[in-house]
């Protein structure tokens, strides 16, 4: 794992997780929770220190990919095991679980921003903007590829044919802008080749119902200063694209 993606992701998670906390420095539990997901998921021990390094932001480049699922696993069960201690409302709980996901991915993207230069419009009105737009995502898509968080695949494509839900969407990559400004709704299909946190992702949804899901997070606040609403849809059925990808359905609207 790249020590620029491991030293924003320690920054932007213990932030969020910090503010759950009655004892934010008692990283204990979080080590138990560590050991015993290494355990079942690889196999193994783990590395002894590996949060307190993770937390302080030392010998990151000694972090591999599983290690880093692990970590992050770990610290969002805890985040989200906290929010259902204080939530006993199913619609609440869920509502401030990805509210905690998203609260992380903002903090990276704020990070990230002024390092990969990403260059934003205002706006999403032009040609031009929408160039931009899709300059950035690629700069953003490519230090994914390069940190080590997604193992050899990134595209975020505005040209969509699948079916959802039933319903075909046919979407050229031109219409994208006329569909936004016109009907309110636009599509986009992001591909990843084997996230990092994959095993975990699974695992947290299917147990909690809400996963970390750090570049989509991301993204989505990186949309958020262009003026749009985006995220993935919760029931995409990716059958039909290769089995090592990732492959996320997004809706896009003005904010």
């Amino acid at each position: 794992m790249g020590p620029d993606f491991l030293d924003w992701m320690s920054q932007a998670i213990l932030a969020e997780w910090r503010m759950l906390q009655d004892r934010p420095e008692e990283l204990a539990p979080v080590q138990a929770l560590v050991d015993e997901y290494v355990a079942l998921v690889y196999g193994r021990d783990a590395r002894p220190n590996l949060v307190t390094d993770f937390a302080s932001r030392t010998r990151l480049e000694r972090i591999r990919s599983g290690e880093f699922d692990a970590l992050s696993y770990a610290f969002y069960r805890s985040a989200y095991q906290r929010l259902a201690a204080h939530l006993s409302d199913p619609q609440d709980l869920a509502q401030a679980r990805r509210g905690f996901a998203v609260a992380v991915g903002r903090r990276f993207y704020r990070l990230l921003e002024e390092q990969l230069a990403l260059d934003l419009p205002e706006g999403l009105a032009t040609d031009a903007d929408f160039r931009r737009l899709r300059a950035a995502l690629d700069r953003l898509g490519a230090f994914l590829v390069d940190q080590g968080y997604l193992r050899d695949h990134f595209a975020f494509r505005f040209h969509v044919e699948v079916t959802h839900q039933g319903q075909a969407i046919r979407q050229r990559e031109e219409e994208f802008l006329p569909r936004l400004r016109e009907q309110g709704l636009a599509y986009a299909l992001y591909e990843m080749g084997y996230p990092a946190i994959l095993p975990s992702a699974v695992y947290l949804y299917h147990t909690l119902g809400e996963a970390q899901h750090h570049s989509s997070r991301t993204m989505e606040e990186l949309f958020d200063r262009v003026g749009c609403q985006a995220r993935e849809t919760d029931d995409f059925d990716p059958t039909g694209f290769p089995s090592d990808r990732v492959v996320e359905l997004w809706e896009i609207r003005p904010r």
